[in-house]
């Protein structure tokens, strides 16, 4: 599968930026595309066997390769961002179109701001976790970065991992426990870490205040630079964001219990504690996040060698549909306790 598949991603703030210029029922074109026309697809079309060739992803030159589709989207969501906020500043449109165009920045910040933070912040270079760190600030969430991959890919599938959501709680109970509980982990994980080293916990030492006031300057520069109606529209979208992520967290690992030894010692990750989805379209879209059992098996693989796992328990569609499910709790309990029943 060639790497510029995953250029697909940029259909997203291509489609947003139209909604920008054309106004009216475009602004929900990104809408209509990611949570109507793509569910739809994903019903009719799978592609479960394509993968990447390993041959291909062992050759360093295919770092760049692999890597051109992120960046793209990165600089596109960026870019982006600034022509929404200047466009909700200049531009006269009705309310609802407002609300089309959050939307739609709303699904940039989830599709790319967080989800391609997430590959970044996984890998080792410095430079990619720096952006990474910037792309959760179109969000308000950095503090995803010290709970992910601190927290949740220790504790996933305990009662401790707020990430991860018992059998029977809906989507909405669990919203408000992840977001709270995902940011008291990340300032106790921040907190142990500079007590460790024998360093203040209130200082700008720690990455939770340092990134808290870099998000509440850029708050302010954007209310002051663009407006009070821009900045209510970035709220928004940012909240939108973080709803898309949580609604993610709440089906990928829904129901699913890792257990303990008889020394009471936490059994390793395995595939078994992450639910997948090998619908081709999401997995282009979503830099292959519904892998979900090989990452949390190998965190540091980047998205383009991640594999489909048999051992893994599959969604019966991809993230975009089961989105959707998990906000009708009686239609999405039907659909998954079957499922996990088969497991026990």
């Amino acid at each position: 599968m060639n790497p510029l598949m995953y250029s697909t991603i940029l259909l997203i703030p291509g489609f947003a930026i139209l909604g920008l210029l054309a106004g009216g029922l475009w602004t929900f074109s990104v809408l209509i595309l990611c949570f109507v026309l793509l569910p739809l697809a994903e019903i009719f079309w799978r592609g479960d066997q394509i993968e990447t060739d390993l041959a291909i992803t062992e050759d360093p030159k295919y770092r760049a390769h692999i890597n051109f589709p992120i960046y793209s989207a990165v600089a596109c969501h960026f870019g982006l961002l600034v022509f929404f906020l200047s466009s909700i500043s200049n531009q006269s449109y009705a309310v609802w179109e407002i609300v089309g165009l959050i939307t739609a920045m709303a699904i940039s910040c989830g599709a790319i701001g967080i989800n391609i933070a997430h590959e970044l912040g996984h890998r080792v270079d410095r430079r990619d976790q720096r952006i990474a760190k910037l792309l959760l600030c179109t969000s308000l969430y950095v503090h995803f970065f010290i709970e992910h991959n601190r927290g949740h890919h220790a504790q996933v599938g305990t009662t401790s991992d707020p990430a991860t959501a018992r059998k029977g709680i809906t989507v909405y109970r669990f919203l408000p426990k992840s977001v709270i509980g995902g940011w008291l982990s990340a300032w106790k994980l921040e907190s142990d870490r500079l007590r460790r080293r024998k360093q203040r916990t209130l200082s700008f030492g720690n990455e939770m205040i340092r990134w808290q006031a870099i998000q509440l300057c850029m708050v302010g520069a954007i209310g002051v630079t663009f407006g009070t109606t821009s900045l209510l529209a970035f709220i928004g979208a940012a909240g939108g964001g973080v709803f898309l992520l949580e609604c993610i967290n709440y089906v990928e690992h829904y129901g699913l219990v890792r257990g303990r030894t008889s020394e009471g010692r936490l059994l390793p990750v395995k595939p078994e504690h992450s639910w997948n989805s090998s619908s081709l379209l999401g997995r282009l879209f979503l830099f292959e996040l519904p892998r979900h059992s090989d990452h949390h098996a190998r965190p540091k693989k980047t998205y383009s060698t991640l594999r489909h796992m048999d051992e893994a328990p599959l969604l019966p569609t991809g993230y975009s549909g089961m989105i959707l499910l998990s906000l009708i709790p009686p239609v999405y309990f039907a659909i998954m306790h079957p499922l996990l029943a088969e497991r026990t």
